[in-house]
C-alpha cells in the first residue's frame, strides 16, 4: 500500500476470483473501511481459454494425491505461474476499460486458485504468487486468505460471510437472510436478525452438472439449464447421492471441490443425470436447514448457479421463504465473491478479522492474509 495512504479510512482494492467453477477470473472495484462499504466500482471478467482451463484440472488432479508438506509437483508449479499471469492480465484489463491507472487503486485481494482444500488435514493449497502479482502490478497485494484459519483449526471455508452480512445491513434487508452462494460448491451465509453469522458449505454447487455436461456432450455447462430441464429425476440415485455423511454433519463444514463423484450416475442418459445432478444440489440446501436456528425468510442466490433456471426452479420448490437472484435486489450476482475478496484484502490490512467460530469453526475471531506492500507496517514483505 503507497505510504500516503495507509492512514486512509476509506480504501479502493480490486477483488480477484477465481473459482471451483474454472470458467475464468471475476475482478471487481470496492471501496470500503472494512466494515461499511461506500462504493461498488467497474468490474470485469477474463474467461479462461481451453489450454488453461485443462492447466488447472492437471494441477487439481496433482494436488489430490499431494501430501501437505511434499515439494509442488511440475503441474502444480505451471498452474501456479499460469494463475498469476492471467490475475495480472485481468487487473490490466480492468484497470484500462474503466479509464483507471494504477495509483488509483490501494490493493489487490488475490484469491488464487484452490486446488485441493483439506482443513482436516490442516491442508489448503491456492495456487498464485502475490509477491509476483505485486510486482507485475505496483499495487499491493493480500493473498493467501485460508492459511491462518485452516492452521488455527478452523475450515478455511467460506470467507464470504462477513461480506455478505455488510451487503444485507447495506440494504437493509429483514431476517433471518440467507445468501445463497452455487459457485462449484454450494455455501450459505445465514444472517440472523441480529446479524450474527453462520455458514457453511452445503454440498454440489455447479461443478457435478459441468462436470457431467463436459463428459457426456463436450460443453462446459449445462447452458440456461436446457439439459436439465428436458430430463427427469432418477430418485433412485438423488436418495443415495443424498445419503452421503457430510448433510448429517454439523457445521463448520467445508467441501473440496472432488468431495462427490459422478459414478452413480453413470448409467443414466445426458439429461436424466443433469436434472438429478440439478435436483442434487437444490436438495443439498434443503438439508442445510437442520442447520439453521430457523428457516430464512428471504434466500439470496449468487453466482453461477442463479443463471440456470432448472437449478432455480428446484430451489424454488423445496426451500421455504423467497427464493430471489441476486440483481434482483441490486446486487452484481457474478461479482460477489470477487467484491469479497476485495473487502477481506481491507479487513486484512487494518487487522480486522476474516472469519468468525460461526463461519469457519475457529476458536475465536481471527484475521489472516500475506500482506505483500514495502510501505505497511507489520506486513508481510516482498
Amino acid at each position: 500500500m503507497h505510504e500516503r495512504n495507509s492512514t486512509k479510512i476509506r480504501l479502493t482494492a480490486i477483488g480477484l476470483m477465481s473459482g471451483t467453477s474454472m470458467d475464468g477470473i471475476d475482478a471487481a472495484v470496492l471501496t470500503s473501511d472494512g466494515m461499511r462499504i461506500f462504493s461498488h466500482g467497474p468490474a470485469h471478467e477474463r474467461p479462461y481459454s481451453h489450454e488453461e482451463r485443462r492447466i488447472i484440472a492437471a494441477a487439481m488432479q496433482a494436488a489430490a494425491e499431494l501430501a501437505p508438506d511434499a515439494p509442488w509437483p511440475p503441474a502444480i508449479i505451471k498452474a501456479d505461474e499460469m494463475i498469476t499471469r492471467t490475475h495480472s492480465e485481468a487487473v490490466r484489463q480492468l484497470l484500462d476499460a474503466a479509464g483507471l491507472s494504477a495509483s488509483e487503486i490501494d490493493l489487490v485481494g488475490f484469491h488464487g486458485q484452490t486446488l485441493v482444500h483439506r482443513p482436516e488435514q490442516g491442508f489448503t493449497l491456492q495456487a498464485g504468487d502475490g509477491a509476483a502479482l505485486r510486482a507485475a502490478l505496483g499495487i499491493d497485494v493480500v493473498d493467501q486468505f485460508r492459511k491462518a484459519d485452516v492452521a488455527a483449526g478452523g475450515e478455511g471455508a467460506p470467507l464470504a460471510p462477513l461480506y455478505h452480512r455488510a451487503l444485507v445491513q447495506a440494504s437493509n434487508l429483514t431476517g433471518p437472510v440467507a445468501v445463497l452462494n452455487l459457485g462449484g460448491v454450494g455455501n450459505i451465509s445465514f444472517i440472523s436478525d441480529d446479524h450474527e453469522l453462520l455458514a457453511f458449505d452445503t454440498g454440489p454447487g455447479n461443478a457435478l452438472l459441468d462436470d457431467w455436461t463436459f463428459a457426456r456432450t463436450g460443453a462446459a455447462m449445462d447452458r440456461d439449464g436446457a439439459l436439465a430441464g428436458a430430463g427427469r429425476v432418477d430418485t433412485d440415485v438423488l436418495a443415495a447421492l443424498l445419503d452421503h455423511p457430510f448433510f448429517k454433519q454439523k457445521p463448520p463444514k467445508s467441501l473440496d471441490r472432488n468431495a462427490f463423484s459422478l459414478h452413480r450416475l453413470k448409467h443414466l442418459p445426458v439429461c436424466d443425470g443433469a436434472a438429478t445432478l440439478c435436483a442434487f444440489s437444490a436438495r443439498a440446501v434443503h438439508a442445510a436447514l437442520a442447520h439453521l436456528p430457523c428457516a430464512p425468510r428471504t434466500w439470496i442466490i449468487c453466482g453461477g448457479g442463479r443463471c440456470n433456471p432448472a437449478l432455480m426452479r428446484a430451489l424454488a420448490g423445496c426451500l421455504p421463504g423467497a427464493v430471489r437472484r441476486a440483481g434482483d435486489i441490486g446486487w452484481r450476482g457474478d461479482m460477489l465473491e470477487a467484491e469479497a475478496f476485495a473487502y477481506l484484502a481491507i479487513r486484512a490490512v487494518k487487522a480486522l478479522p476474516l472469519s468468525l467460530p460461526g463461519t469457519t469453526g475457529v476458536r475465536e475471531p481471527l484475521t489472516g492474509g500475506n500482506i505483500h506492500s514495502s510501505f505497511w507496517t507489520g506486513s508481510k514483505k516482498s
